[in-house]
């Protein structure tokens, strides 16, 4: 395989699409195509031209490609029909684009239930089809829909629709893992007699994660001689997903030694590409995703800490930045001195080994950690406890009384409300400042009232805001066990600069958890406002 070329094809915009609670707008798939682009992707798939009003929108302002071909998907001609006045599959030649990808049965199941046809009819449909594609000087790629269930089955006729697409003059034939449950060992033998039956033919595979097996099945097709690989951003996708392009392309350019359309100097965007998706989708990014996770190079127990601060080569399989990614070293109650004197090193305060302060710090966590606190996930929290342990943060405020008041009731005009009104207490640099907030909600009260403690000294606070809010009860004792449970909250805030942290609070209140992680998360946007204008 090294030095082979592998196409990259992605269809994010089409059968990402059909992934449960995923619905791009016109300007995402803008947005995404171009980003594709810019990698170095091969083929951009944008949709089902004729199937929505969103793809018909999208392919009438494809935007222009520097590098990718763009591609419309449709299925072959429907039985009957000839492909002339066949509608859908004329909508999807119709389409401006440089190449076609059509999809058709390869599994006789399927062709005798699903679409009611002969095994002789559905050739026809696929080779009269493909031509038809080639004919109106589209590149015409044909997908060989459960060409593996199908070859289980039926052997002889998945291989006669992939000979048939061939006939017609298709120049990828792609075998499909539609459903997602062949192993490897299966694909690497239908594909070898793929390419025993049509050795000129260009084999493409396309696999489905239903079995946890997308980006290993897509290996061992490349191996057996597929050389354009389909799959998606982050894997998304019917059911379980497709093969994740995030994950293989890495996998073939930097284990197998495989040419891409990426360029060796554009794979450190690989993680702003897979959080580019995320952001588009509103999903949190998966933590352990492989190469572009937060945690994928996050070293949290001690031994592996000390390892790879003397070699990172010990705990990684790679170099992070290579994939836009950075080491972590996770300070928790499984953390030893070297991760803590290398997040000291991260935050650019030296620390001696044998400083006492330190033992105390590393007992503190371990302690807290045991009590429910969760630095690994709140680094916000982590990273202003550090520098505080050794004096190097000041106290920009402190938190004096609060209360809040939740009234359920109802209005003037008889409908139920809840109102939430809050006060709180906060000293400033030896003034004292006592202010008042209504809410939706009691932490929204307690939050707004604080803030506008806050903001005459600390004008930057005006532009943080609460993003995302988690609670969990932690098991208590004996005594404290159900709504007398220990509270954990995470919160996590963005500021107008578009930067995130998260910051944690523990206490048998709620409302003191919340307050203990809003106040860490705005001392957190103050310590590094600090850091910032400093550096200027």
């Amino acid at each position: 395989m090294k030095g082979e070329r592998i196409w990259l094809f992605d269809t994010t915009l089409r059968d990402g699409c059909q992934a449960r609670g995923i619905d791009f707008t016109v300007a995402d798939k803008i947005a995404i195509a171009r980003a594709l682009d810019d990698m170095g992707i091969d083929y951009i798939e944008g949709g089902w031209p004729g199937a929505n009003p969103t793809d018909n929108a999208f392919f009438s302002q494809f935007p222009p490609l520097d590098h990718a071909r763009s591609v419309a998907f449709g299925m072959t001609r429907r039985g009957g029909r000839s492909t002339s006045n066949d509608s859908g599959l004329n909508a999807v030649l119709d389409a401006e684009t440089d190449g076609t990808c059509l999809v058709g049965k390869a599994w006789d199941f399927h062709v005798e239930t699903a679409l009611g046809v002969s095994l002789d009819e559905n050739l026809v449909m696929i080779r009269e089809s493909v031509a038809a594609a080639k004919k109106r000087g589209r590149e015409p790629m044909f997908d060989c829909e459960h060409f593996f269930d199908g070859y289980k089955h039926n052997p002889q006729f998945a291989l006669d629709c992939a000979k048939a697409a061939h006939e017609g003059g298709a120049e990828w034939v792609v075998l499909c893992d539609t459903n997602g449950g062949t192993m490897p060992e299966e694909i690497t033998k239908a594909v070898t007699a793929v390419r025993e039956a049509l050795p000129d033919a260009n084999i493409g595979i396309h696999t489905h994660n239903d079995s946890g097996f997308a980006v290993a099945n897509t290996i061992a097709a490349v191996k057996a001689g597929a050389r354009q690989v389909q799959g998606t951003i982050n894997g998304i996708g019917e059911r379980c997903g497709n093969a994740n392009l995030i994950t293989l392309i890495p996998v073939l350019m930097l284990k197998y030694g495989c040419e891409t359309g990426v360029a060796k100097e554009k794979l450190h965007r690989l993680k702003s590409l897979s959080r580019m998706l995320d952001n588009r989708i509103n999903r949190l990014p998966n933590a352990h995703a492989p190469y572009v996770g937060d945690a994928a190079f996050a070293h949290k127990g001690g031994l592996h800490a000390s390892a790879a601060i003397r070699d990172p080569r010990t705990y990684e399989h790679i170099p992070p930045e290579t994939v836009g990614n950075s080491r972590e070293y996770v300070v928790s109650d499984q953390s030893g001195k070297a991760n803590f004197i290398a997040r000291f090193d991260e935050l650019g305060i030296a620390v001696d080994k044998d400083d006492p302060r330190l033992d105390t710090l590393i007992a503190e966590v371990k302690e807290k950690e045991y009590k429910g606190w969760a630095f690994d996930t709140a680094q916000a929290s982590m990273e202003l406890m550090e520098p505080r342990a050794l004096g190097e943060v000041p106290d920009y405020f402190v938190i004096g009384r609060f209360r809040v008041m939740d009234e359920r009731r109802f209005n003037a005009k008889g409908q139920l409300v809840v109102e939430s009104e809050a006060t709180a207490t906060v000293m400033v640099n030896g003034e004292q400042f006592h202010e008042a907030a209504v809410g939706n909600g009691p932490v929204n009260a307690v939050d707004t009232a604080i803030r506008k403690a806050l903001v005459t000294a600390y004008p930057e606070l005006a532009g943080v805001e609460l993003v995302d809010y988690k609670v969990r009860i932690l098991n208590g004792d004996e005594h404290t066990g159900g709504t007398g449970s220990v509270t954990r909250v995470l919160i996590e805030c963005r500021d107008d600069t578009g930067m995130s942290w998260i910051s944690v609070g523990v206490s048998t209140n709620i409302i003191d958890a919340s307050v203990m992680a809003l106040a860490d998360a705005m001392a957190w946007k103050l310590m590094n406002s600090a850091k910032a204008a400093g550096a200027a």
